[in-house]
């Protein structure tokens, strides 16, 4: 390949991955600029993108209609129980899947393709009748449940890749310095699964929070609510949404998300570089 074709191939990925970056961080900007625009500017015929007058009314009176503070803890209790229950059940069980081919591995591997594959409408009546036998519904320990049951599929196949990219030969020379099963895996695996277990979190935290159906049907008093649902009584009856307030809060809604993936990302990538290193 010559070097003008070579740097118009480079040009054209550099073109496509911009024009994806724009494609995904449209709706976040719109949304943006909806927070902050005045009713005035909602009503527009030729919108803007930058606020002529920007206010902060939307935000005031989202706050006033709805319990935000209330449901963002509720998310987040939620959400976090459930990344952190999954990731510790999903580990071990990783491990075993990874390093033991048989016949739970495969079971485990056909658990996780099948578990996919069902809808949420299929499973809500029998789930919802099991949790109402366990006297769970309306309670967020019986949704965090749910999201953990729900994560753990996909958990425990993203952590077994991992496993397999760690060397074998490491717990070997760990199982000739007389250390067990256990301690092999909490002193030499557990350190170096350090950017999977956290990537797993991630997912399985942003995965419950903003999950709106299971919460929707499960969850009863508005005390209880998660924030996806609140969000939803921005709507009129008629279906008409409050834009302004509803934009402020979904804006405040993906915050979290957001920051936490900044923020750990940079480990992540730490994290996976040195234990390359140590591999």
């Amino acid at each position: 390949m010559s070097l003008p074709t070579s740097r118009a191939a480079r040009a054209g990925q550099y073109l496509a991955l911009l024009a994806y970056l724009v494609f995904l961080a449209f709706p976040f900007l719109w949304l943006l600029s909806t927070a902050f625009k005045p009713a005035r500017e909602l009503g527009s015929l030729h919108p803007t993108w930058i606020p002529e007058q920007p206010t902060l009314d939307n935000f005031r009176q989202a706050f006033d209609e709805q319990p935000l503070l209330q449901a963002a803890a509720n998310s987040l209790i939620t959400a976090v129980s459930a990344a952190l229950i999954a990731v510790v059940i999903a580990t071990p069980m990783a491990y075993v899947m990874a390093r033991h081919r048989g016949r739970l591995a495969t079971a485990a591997t056909g658990w996780v393709v099948v578990s996919q594959a069902f809808p949420f409408v299929l499973v809500i009546i029998p789930l919802f009748l099991v949790l109402k036998n366990l006297h769970l519904i309306n309670t967020l320990w019986g949704l965090i449940l749910v999201y953990v049951v729900w994560s753990l599929p996909f958990a425990l196949w993203m952590l077994a890749g991992y496993v397999r990219a760690v060397p074998a030969e490491l717990e070997e020379a760990a199982a000739v310095d007389g250390a067990g099963r256990v301690r092999t895996l909490v002193s030499v695996v557990a350190p170096l699964l350090a950017p999977g277990i956290v990537a797993t979190a991630l997912f399985a935290f942003i995965t419950a929070w903003n999950e709106f159906f299971f919460a929707l049907v499960l969850l009863k008093t508005p005390e209880k609510q998660t924030l996806p649902v609140v969000l939803t009584h921005f709507l009129g009856a008629e279906g008409v949404a409050d834009l302004g307030p509803l934009a402020a809060a979904a804006f405040l809604a993906t915050l979290p998300s957001l920051v936490l993936f900044a923020f750990i990302q940079r480990r992540i990538t730490g994290g996976m570089t040195a234990g390359a290193v140590r591999g």
